[in-house]
């Protein structure tokens, strides 16, 4: 039962998040399959400041055991 937790910076529309979270389920049903009905997603909004102090350091690079695709920025 695949569940994809996914964080945006804030701005985004209901509808963008809406199309985002319908792609990212065809796409893994392509990859790895299973139907509509196994999958789930929540998709989180954060201030830069939070990306910046919370998301980046310990969600991101404090996980990197489990990080396949690494951000092609740093934040100091």
């Amino acid at each position: 039962m695949p569940h994809f937790q996914i964080k945006l910076l804030e701005g985004k529309t209901e509808e963008q998040k809406q199309k985002l979270a319908e792609e990212v389920v065809k796409a893994a049903q392509r990859v790895i399959g299973y139907g509509d009905e196994s999958y789930s997603v929540t998709i989180e909004d954060f201030t830069f400041g939070e990306w910046k102090n919370k998301v980046y350091p310990t969600d991101i690079m404090g996980r990197k055991e489990i990080l396949y695709k690494a951000p092609g920025y740093k934040m100091e």
